[in-house]
């Protein structure tokens, strides 16, 4: 009878211990997975972010303008293609390559290079005028050989840039500069620069034709912003129209009038963000008046 006893007092204890050790396993086992998920994540947020700021602050200064706007401004490329010029790595900072679109640098203390050639965005401002005349493109080179604007201008030792572009068979006011930020703001459609045109076209033109060109038409890139649209005069077999336009669409003018059926047979560009020709005969080119420029400023906002 003892010895039964205590068989069944053993049981008994190892039962209860049974029961208590099973809710502790339990907890035990979900605080230490639990600690562990949550950890791992903040963990590896830390290491990836780490190193990129150390890259920024390498490559990076707060000294100074951006890298694109200098040479935007020293009239090299227009502040887009700077940045691809900086990405493709074309550009040094005081002799070392830089590919950080937010590197800043100081255009009178760092040395600067495009291309293996140093710029000097302080160099003097030249705003030029010139009555472009048919058969020269608007451009500092041309793959066919065909004569360029610059060539015109012979006695001038600063390289200057066209503001905009003037069709190859066209004539007229063409703006030519080295101020690439003022450059690109004339050009932007956001500002809407007016361009007036004195247009010879094919027919005689019936007044709800003009107003059709007026209130805009549609080509295959678009319906064109609303023109300005006058009658001139007539001749035997064709009319001459003026046209006040202030987009920069390609040969946008031409296809105009193309669409409501009078082709344009000559084009000459009067005037230019208020710049007209003057007396400047084809081919002619001159300096524009500090006032001019003044104006030209005031047009896109200084």
């Amino acid at each position: 009878k003892r010895s039964g006893a205590k068989t069944k007092t053993r049981t008994i204890t190892k039962r209860k211990t049974k029961l208590k050790l099973k809710p502790k396993a339990t907890t035990t086992s979900t605080t230490k997975v639990a600690p562990k998920t949550s950890k791992r994540p903040l963990t590896k947020t830390r290491k990836v972010k780490s190193p990129r700021r150390a890259t920024t602050k390498k490559t990076t200064t707060l000294e100074g303008e951006r890298l694109q706007k200098i040479i935007s401004t020293a009239g090299i490329a227009s502040r887009r293609a700077a940045e691809l010029m900086i990405v493709d790595g074309r550009v040094r900072v005081n002799g070392k390559v830089v590919v950080d679109l937010g590197t800043r640098a100081d255009a009178l203390k760092d040395s600067i290079a495009v291309d293996g050639k140093l710029i000097n965005p302080k160099t003097k401002r030249v705003y030029i005028l010139l009555n472009k005349p048919k058969s020269y493109i608007s451009a500092l080179s041309d793959t066919a050989k065909r004569p360029v604007v610059v060539d015109l201008l012979k006695r001038m030792k600063t390289r200057v840039y066209p503001v905009g572009r003037l069709d190859y068979d066209a004539e007229g006011v063409l703006l030519l500069t080295n101020d690439g930020e003022l450059a690109n703001k004339l050009i932007h459609p956001s500002y809407g620069i007016p361009k007036k045109y004195l247009v010879k076209v094919k027919g005689h033109p019936k007044e709800r034709t003009l107003r059709r060109l007026e209130m805009g038409v549609t080509l295959e890139d678009g319906k064109t912003l609303p023109a300005k649209v006058r009658f001139v005069r007539e001749t035997l077999e064709n009319s001459w129209i003026e046209m006040t336009i202030t987009e920069g669409r390609n040969r946008l003018i031409k296809r105009m009038c193309q669409r409501v059926g009078h082709p344009v047979t000559k084009l000459k560009r009067i005037r230019f963000a208020g710049v007209g020709l003057g007396a400047l005969k084809s081919g002619q080119w001159c300096h524009l008046t500090e006032k001019e420029v003044e104006k030209l400023r005031a047009k896109v906002g200084g």
